[in-house]
């Protein structure tokens, strides 16, 4: 009986180091906490438009390095990048009509935990020009453009018998 329960400490002990190795170890268990912003500008484009999105972290210690700030549109990765000052800006180019649930995450470094953030991005079809009084030629407003007016054309013939 003595036995088992020396071993039985011996486990508990075992279990208790290696746990606290594990979280030492863990750079995330040793990182601060940080929190994350996100805004899109515009926040309401046309399919094409650019929209700049700006996350803004903010943490104890400085949050550079590491993996910097992946954007995501909806589950779709738009790009990974560096956090400088506080902040990482991508310009994005958003292809389908609707609201797109944009999400910028904070990936960490080893003195600031993750963080994440999301903002809505509503994207309308592009408007179709309407060509104005005449005729337009390779895109209105475009290289060429030009009205027609009234035409008014006299021919005179004289037959000479």
């Amino acid at each position: 009986m003595t036995r088992w329960k020396d071993r039985a400490g011996w486990n508990l002990v075992t279990v208790a180091a290696l746990t606290a190795l594990v979280a030492l170890a863990s750079p995330a268990a040793a990182a601060g906490s940080s929190t994350t912003t996100v805004q899109a500008s515009p926040s309401a484009a046309t399919v094409g438009q650019p929209v700049n999105l700006t996350a803004t972290v903010t943490c104890a210690v400085n949050p550079t390095g590491g993996l910097g700030v992946t954007f995501f549109d909806g589950g779709d990765i738009l790009d990974t990048v560096p956090v400088t000052a506080g902040a990482a800006v991508f310009t994005a180019r958003l292809s389908t009509v609707g609201a797109h649930t944009i999400t910028a995450t904070y990936n960490g470094n080893d003195d600031c935990g993750a963080s994440h953030a999301e903002t809505t991005v509503v994207i309308s079809a592009a408007s179709v020009p309407t060509p104005p009084n005449g005729l337009c030629l390779l895109a209105c407003g475009g290289l060429i453009n030009f009205n027609v007016g009234d035409i008014h054309n006299e021919i005179n013939i004289h037959r000479g018998i």
